[in-house]
């Protein structure tokens, strides 16, 4: 199974030089970017090595990652 990269500067490529920017000088921003790289983590390895998790817990923990998405790219077109 191929499993499709969902990191932040692979999402948003037009933004690398802010998410860098914004990582280094905002708190709240590095906050969320820890946030989403755990949370893309974590759902990258549940889908890597199969393992058991309900489609429930699997919908919610994907649905987390777009949400703190969403808030970066707001962020991020502010900046």
């Amino acid at each position: 199974m191929n499993i499709e990269k969902h990191d932040l500067v692979h999402e948003l490529p037009e933004f690398r030089e802010q998410i860098h920017t914004l990582k280094m000088n905002d708190r709240h921003f590095a906050k969320l970017f820890k946030e989403y790289h755990e949370l893309d983590h974590n759902v990258r390895n549940l889908e890597q090595n199969d393992s058991p998790t309900s489609d429930e817990h699997m919908e919610e923990l994907k649905k987390q990652r777009l949400h703190l998405k969403d808030e970066m790219f707001a962020m991020l077109q502010k900046a």
